[in-house]
């Protein structure tokens, strides 16, 4: 019998597939007013990605808004690892509804235990003052840089095995990374990435999608920024990594089928912990959205 690392290509979802599935996972299944029942993704095994349970948290907050008001902000804290098996649960908290603003805190549950706390803030739109301080770094264009999913299938069939199949699979979003890639043998570096992203195939024109999709892919490249001057990784299982908190502000509209610059950098590590920092950049300049994120970074001793 075939085994999963054959990852047989003629079963290869296309594109437009593997986004309406991302679409579909971000989705949530209504139980009552406040309380919603995330999906499980298609053949997951393992934890729960973090990006999904915050994308899942702030949609069912969305949910609870006016549809006048957006997302500006949201702060989220990871408490326990989620697992692939079961289904995560949101509960929301309507804690305030004013004139210009209503904020939300939401509870993900698994298996009866909280696994993240978000809070998130929405905003009526506004006219007021404008500034944007800071320009997108210049750095070759997307259509110049090699997939990160081409890259990422190479590596997974060197590997081998159930563990190749599932670095092999394909992702819904297409990801390419300035720095060159180096997950098995990486050397010390500046703590700084650059890297476009942007769905496989186009999405709907729900702004709450791309917001989701976003929330989604900024958890994609964050924590291991932290981890570059050290010159460890966990493909050789040298070092512990998890997520302990991560915060987003929204800034201006985006599409997040269209390239969008990921920039990150790491200005801090320490007592087991690395702090990382996020820009996002539409392809014409504008500053879409920042991050923020802290993570448990810890190495592992290796045995004999």
């Amino acid at each position: 019998m075939a085994s999963n690392a054959a990852h047989d290509r003629s079963h290869t979802p296309t594109p437009e597939q593997l986004v309406a599935d991302l679409v579909l996972l971000l989705d949530l299944n209504p139980r009552d007013q406040d309380r919603f029942v995330g999906r499980r993704k298609k053949g997951g095994i393992g934890r729960v990605f973090g990006g999904q349970v915050i994308a899942q948290a702030l949609g069912a907050a969305e949910r609870t808004v006016a549809e006048d008001r957006h997302a500006h902000s949201l702060h989220a804290y990871f408490l326990r690892p989620g697992n692939e098996e079961g289904e995560v649960h949101f509960r929301v908290r309507r804690d305030f509804d004013g004139a210009s603003f209503s904020n939300r805190r939401v509870v993900a549950m698994q298996d009866g235990m909280a696994i993240l706390n978000l809070t998130a803030s929405f905003q009526r739109e506004r006219e007021g003052f404008n500034h944007q301080h800071i320009a997108m770094p210049d750095v070759p264009p997307p259509e110049d840089i090699v997939s990160d999913n081409l890259l990422r299938r190479e590596f997974g069939d060197a590997i081998g095995g159930d563990r190749g199949a599932q670095i092999a699979r394909p992702w819904p979003i297409d990801t390419r990374s300035i720095e060159p890639r180096a997950w098995m043998d990486p050397a010390p570096r500046e703590p700084v990435t650059h890297g476009w992203f942007r769905t496989v195939a186009p999405l709907p024109d729900d702004p709450r999608v791309h917001r989701a999709v976003l929330a989604y892919a900024s958890d994609l490249q964050l924590l291991s920024t932290a981890m570059l001057p050290h010159g460890v990784t966990w493909h050789r299982g040298e070092v512990k990594a998890a997520s302990l908190d991560h915060a987003i502000w929204f800034h201006e509209p985006f599409r997040a089928d269209e390239w969008l610059l990921y920039v990150t950098d790491s200005p801090w590590a320490g007592h087991a912990r690395g702090f990382n920092r996020g820009q996002i950049f539409s392809r014409d300049g504008r500053l879409v959205a920042s991050v923020a994120q802290e993570g448990l970074i810890r190495g592992v001793q290796r045995q004999g």
